[in-house]
């Protein structure tokens, strides 16, 4: 059996980049139709990027997943609080071109100039040979990384496979409850076409025998048997999925989605049924829609 994953986990490690620092690389992953990364690293780690995509990618097949990298300050030093000048200019040549376009009168504050992206230098980027450092140390602890997200999801998603199963259990039982109404729901059902279909053609020449078969045909109609045989076949279809594991999120939701529609056929035909056990049938269908849905939510968080 494979192990099914969710797509919710977290996961953390840090590690020490020769010659002094420290640095914590953190990857949390949630729900997505498609394996989504979304990358927070240092400047310079464009490379690194790339290869925490590839070993990503041979691992995991679905979920949103957050890369954050996060170094001391030995590897992004304070500065003196200096302004990059050749930034400030451009900024300043382009705030007064724009005043003399519109015809706006004053000029840039300096609190507007350190306001603009690129131009107030608080931290000195790391240089080259710290990136190289850095991307080194980190590399070494991208697989643990994983297998510690891997190891989460994988936890996450033994815990929804056993609410799938209770679901799936639940609905199994409302199905059999079902079952053991139909024929009272039956017979109630044709005694009320012949008793209405009696009253309509009373002044007509129609023999009673015509009455009762047509009564016969709209009962057996109404009857769900072919309904609670295909649910139960997709409920078994489920189970099953779930105890083969692997990759089962979207495989599941249109298993649920056939549960859900035979749920809805199913309550058409004896919605209309206000005799004997009917009423009983029509709230067993909607407990059925409940739990399918119910499943539908858990089976979003499957990878």
């Amino acid at each position: 059996m494979r192990p099914a994953y969710s797509m919710t986990g977290f996961a953390s490690v840090a590690g020490e980049v020769p010659g002094g620092g420290r640095f914590t690389l953190t990857m949390k992953s949630v729900n997505h139709r498609f394996l989504d990364m979304q990358f927070r690293l240092p400047l310079g780690c464009d490379a690194l990027e790339i290869e925490i995509r590839r070993l990503i990618k041979e691992r995991l097949r679905r979920g949103h997943v957050a890369v954050t990298l996060q170094v001391d300050e030995s590897l992004a030093k304070e500065g003196t609080g200096d302004y990059n000048h050749e930034a400030a200019a451009r900024c300043v040549r382009a705030m007064r071109a724009a005043g003399e376009e519109f015809g706006l009168a004053g000029e840039p504050t300096v609190g507007d100039l350190l306001r603009m992206p690129g131009v107030w230098m608080m931290e000195r980027p790391p240089d080259s040979e710290e990136i190289a450092k850095l991307d080194s140390a980190v590399r070494e602890k991208v697989p643990a990384a994983i297998d510690a997200l891997q190891t989460m999801r994988a936890a996450e998603g033994e815990a929804l496979v056993a609410q799938l199963r209770m679901c799936m259990e639940r609905l199994g039982g409302f199905a059999v409850e079902v079952n053991a109404l139909r024929d009272d729901v039956r017979s109630g059902y044709f005694e009320r076409m012949r008793q209405r279909m009696a009253e309509l053609t009373a002044d007509a020449a129609i023999e009673p025998g015509r009455i009762l078969a047509e009564a016969a045909v709209m009962a057996e109609r109404s009857d769900v048997e072919e309904e609670l045989g295909r649910l139960h076949a997709h409920g078994q279809h489920f189970l099953q999925m779930l105890e083969a594991g692997g990759e089962l999120g979207k495989k599941l939701d249109f298993l649920l989605q056939e549960l859900n529609r035979e749920a809805n056929t199913m309550l058409s035909k004896t919605g209309g049924i206000a005799v004997g056990e009917g009423l009983r049938v029509t709230e067993l269908g909607l407990d059925m829609k409940a739990e399918i849905e119910r499943a539908r939510e858990l089976v979003q968080n499957l990878e």
